[in-house]
């Protein structure tokens, strides 16, 4: 990129951040898994993958060679940014939800016009340090307010009179929640930014069923592990006893719903001991980690519309496997 182009204020001195610690306390956590385990149809939420381990596993899975989505979305991003970035305008804050190592956004805040500040939002406190003090060094003059926090839930952000709020919310995530979920977390990011402001998001698309599936189910088996360590988190933050080499992962797609369905799945009779909860697991009963919903272009331009935003741009791959949107709220 130009010059003229980065990420930075000339002559601020910004002094490296603290991080806001808007994170869920440990009884909430315990609350989501009791509660989600209790379930006539067991469930555990698939935010909760993302402690310090999940986090790190999660990069890995991004490294993939099945897992298309990064891969392709960078490249999307490679070749579009500078369009994206006309478009959003100069002086505008950045929030970025599940900003993890922060290397899209990197990306996005060099092709920006002079960036009013950063506020990166991430669950894993320890990867948003790590991510915050790599930022500083190649942003040093950027203004950064790192806030450690489920974005899913009502947080207050803060806010910076810049020209204009934007929301950077890449990799697909909102496929990651049911629909009422994602047309909450849109209207939510649709009153934040305010009218006129704008939200750049992933989207991936719907394709042949044994691509999607092969994404999910990495020969490596990294996805497996990262699936595996939700049950040890548990063990370790709630002295649960769950015997992980008596469960197995499996990913299918869904074509009903167009969804990827992510189980863990019991592989005797066994039971379970969670904080003073007992939970029985059947032989092959599953445990529904994630689902992960696809899309075609006219059914997200919908949702947006019911949430108060407006497409106004659509960039995809040649193949269009996957999409970056650029929306305005109306």
């Amino acid at each position: 990129m130009s010059n003229d182009r980065t990420a930075v204020s000339a002559n601020k001195d910004i002094a490296t951040p603290e991080i806001i610690d808007l994170h869920p306390p440990e009884e909430a956590i315990r609350d989501l898994m009791v509660d989600g385990l209790g379930a006539s149809s067991k469930t555990l939420p698939c935010r909760l993958f993302y402690d310090e381990r999940g986090s790190e596993l999660f990069e890995l899975i991004c490294e993939q060679p099945e897992y298309y989505l990064t891969r392709t979305e960078l490249a999307i991003l490679r070749e579009h940014l500078p369009e994206m970035a006309d478009m959003l305008g100069p002086k505008c804050d950045v929030i970025e939800y599940g900003s993890g190592s922060s290397i899209k956004s990197r990306l996005l805040l060099h092709a920006l016009h002079e960036p009013a500040v950063y506020i990166p939002v991430e669950i894993s406190c320890t990867m948003l340090e790590q991510a915050v003090a790599n930022l500083r060094q190649e942003f040093p003059n950027l203004e950064i307010m790192p806030v450690c926090a489920d974005y899913m839930q009502d947080i207050d952000l803060p806010r910076r009179e810049g020209d204009r709020r934007m929301e950077f919310f890449p990799g697909s995530t909102i496929g990651n929640f049911h629909r009422d979920d994602a047309l909450r977390f849109l209207k939510r990011s649709a009153r934040f930014v305010g009218g006129g402001g704008a939200l750049l998001i992933g989207v991936d698309l719907i394709k042949d069923p044994a691509e999607l599936e092969a994404a999910y189910n990495d020969a490596a088996g990294i996805t497996s592990e990262f699936n595996i360590n939700l049950l040890d988190r548990i063990n370790r933050e709630l002295d649960a006893d769950f015997d992980c080499d008596w469960f197995r992962f499996r990913a299918i797609w869904n074509p009903e719903l167009h969804r990827i369905e992510s189980y863990l799945i019991s592989e005797r009779d066994q039971t379970v001991h969670i904080d003073g909860e007992t939970f029985a697991f059947a032989t092959d009963e599953r445990i529904r980690t994630e689902c992960s919903y696809k899309y075609d272009l006219p059914l997200f331009a919908e949702l947006a519309a019911e949430a108060g935003f407006e497409v106004e741009h659509v960039w995809t791959d040649p193949q269009q496997r996957f999409s970056v949107q650029y929306l305005v709220a109306t």
